[in-house]
């Protein structure tokens, strides 16, 4: 796991309003993934807005899967891509979680906006699957989740490689002081 980057170098010179604090973490299973993400939500809170990005089975749903567990929501967190969306109310009088794919939305905010996305936001932790370019103006806060699988088996002979390097970027002052990297630990 990397250190933190510093504002300044994440930014490239941009204001404190637009800052941004990275962490890498290294994850080697789903089951870590889902680790993860259960760590994350002890971070967030109501009005946050997480970007999930990554190729397919990258492990965008795991991960969320962990922070619908860590939040304590009710239902299973599965994928949204046929539903678009789904609402997961709190069991323990935390934020709801809305877990939202816009793969197969490709008009921007315009599309989004007839999910209400807005509306939810305040009071609920908002993960969107496939948002960027798409999401980024719903908030000037906002956790951005890059999931990249790692290249070549530690086992050659391994059928399937399932470390990912996990780049969490925090964006606005929402995210200043938090330790960001202190989630690999």
């Amino acid at each position: 796991m990397e250190a933190p980057h510093s504002p300044a170098a994440e930014t490239g010179g941009r204001t404190a309003a637009t800052a941004r604090i990275t962490a890498r973490v290294t994850v080697d299973s789903p089951e870590r993934m889902s680790e993860l993400g259960r760590r994350l939500a002890a971070l967030l809170r109501p009005g946050d807005l997480v970007m999930l990005t990554g190729e397919l089975g990258a492990g965008k749903t795991t991960l969320t899967r962990g922070l619908g567990a860590g939040l304590g929501v009710r239902g299973a967190v599965t994928s949204p891509t046929f539903v678009i969306a789904r609402v997961h109310p709190s069991l323990t009088a935390g934020p709801p979680l809305v877990h939202v794919d816009a793969y197969r939305l490709g008009g921007g905010l315009d599309e989004m906006e007839d999910l209400d996305l807005d509306v939810s936001l305040p009071d609920s932790v908002v993960v969107v699957e496939w948002g960027e370019g798409k999401v980024e103006e719903l908030s000037d806060d906002r956790l951005h989740v890059v999931i990249d699988r790692l290249v070549g088996a530690v086992d050659p002979l391994a059928a399937q490689d399932d470390r990912r390097e996990v780049t969490l970027t925090g964006i606005g002052g929402r995210w200043s002081g938090i330790d960001l990297a202190s989630l690999g630990a």
